[in-house]
């Protein structure tokens, strides 16, 4: 039985005229099942004012091309739990950039990225000339995380876009 990926649908707000924050996207990688981790980064990216779409876990690689490609977001956050951050983290981020429309997008990675835990600077750096924007390694402090998100500009055309629900 094969079962199909649904994303998880963007928490409602409360509208307001316009959106003024970042568009993020909250994803894992195929192989990690875990959610509390994308759930904390979600509420954590709205309560600075961020809209933001969590697809949640086991997200094939081609679901988070095919979401990207649509939806075109500031920012896309991947998470990982289960200690193949690198691996799986090399493979999505070719997948991503090797899109024209891609290349340019903020992406980062963050959370546990190999399963030896001495080795993070090399994989920061692996993961870094990979293409990702920024490589946030399990036990990294969420301030630097934020202070990157915070220096992100959101793009100009989408600040004028209001939020659905919007009157």
């Amino acid at each position: 039985m094969e079962l199909k990926h649904r994303p998880a649908q963007p928490r409602t707000r409360t509208p307001r005229a316009a959106h003024t924050g970042l568009d993020v996207l909250v994803t894992s990688v195929a192989s990690d099942a875990h959610t509390w981790n994308l759930i904390y980064l979600q509420l954590l990216l709205e309560e600075s004012g961020h809209r933001v779409t969590n697809l949640g876990a086991c997200v094939p690689d081609q679901l988070l091309v095919d979401e990207c490609l649509a939806r075109r977001p500031d920012l896309v956050v991947v998470s990982t739990v289960n200690g193949h951050g690198l691996n799986d983290g090399r493979r999505v981020i070719e997948q991503l950039r090797s899109h024209p429309e891609l290349r340019d997008t903020q992406v980062v990675i963050g959370g546990k990225l190999g399963i030896a835990g001495s080795e993070q600077g090399d994989q920061i750096a692996e993961l870094t000339k990979a293409g990702f924007n920024a490589v946030f390694p399990d036990g990294a402090a969420i301030t630097g995380f934020n202070d990157f998100v915070q220096a992100i500009p959101a793009r100009s055309a989408r600040r004028a876009l209001p939020l659905a629900g919007a009157r």
